[in-house]
């Protein structure tokens, strides 16, 4: 989710994990989902910037939420460009992602750590649990510390699931007007991964 369309450097990388609802329950969905978001944890006046972000400003926090409140804040409220890739993994690792994820997130409750621009952003920790679950899978890089180029890196590695090249990919995922279209509704996460 790159910040600004002159330079895709600056950006936010964040993943979601899809279950089976059930449909049979009235309000019950096909299928639900949750979005989890690294993030520099901000207390009440603080600015994120990446400066800050280098000098042991703010500590580390993952955000848990459903994809209507994490991807809408993003795709509606600040429009900022998010795109949704489809992941190509096993159902085994990606429940394995999911659970590192939360124990992660329950350590940081009883040992905070700070966030770090370079070397503990967003990018860099989805990294670190993708390298956990299949080892050297993802290579560490500059293009790791600018999450703007993190489609880049998992294409490379064969982590997108698509044959498109990425300048397409890009376009075909965006979800921005989806999102527009489904904000405030039930079938939210369903929308936004309609075919256009």
């Amino acid at each position: 989710m790159p910040f600004g369309t002159t330079w895709r450097g600056p950006a936010h990388s964040f993943v979601t994990f899809g279950f089976r609802g059930d449909s049979t329950v009235p309000g019950g969905r096909a299928r639900d989902y949750v979005a989890i978001s690294i993030e520099a944890r901000r207390e009440p006046g603080e600015t994120y910037g990446a400066f800050a972000g280098l000098l042991n400003h703010f500590e580390i926090l993952y955000v848990v939420g459903d994809e209507h409140d994490l991807i809408g804040q993003r795709a509606v409220i600040t429009g900022d460009e998010v795109e949704l890739y489809p992941i190509r993994t096993t159902p085994g690792k990606m429940r394995q992602m999911f659970v590192s994820m939360l124990e992660r997130a329950n350590r940081l409750r009883e040992r905070p750590e700070f966030y770090n621009t370079l070397t503990s952003n967003c990018t860099s920790n989805l990294v670190d649990h993708v390298n956990a679950i299949t080892p050297h899978k993802v290579p560490y890089g500059l293009k790791t510390i600018l999450p703007g180029y993190a489609d880049e890196v998992a294409n490379a590695v064969g982590l997108i699931d698509t044959k498109l090249p990425l300048a397409d990919a890009r376009r075909r995922y965006r979800i921005n007007e989806r999102a527009r279209a489904a904000w405030g509704r039930d079938d939210f996460s369903a929308a936004i991964r309609a075919e256009r």
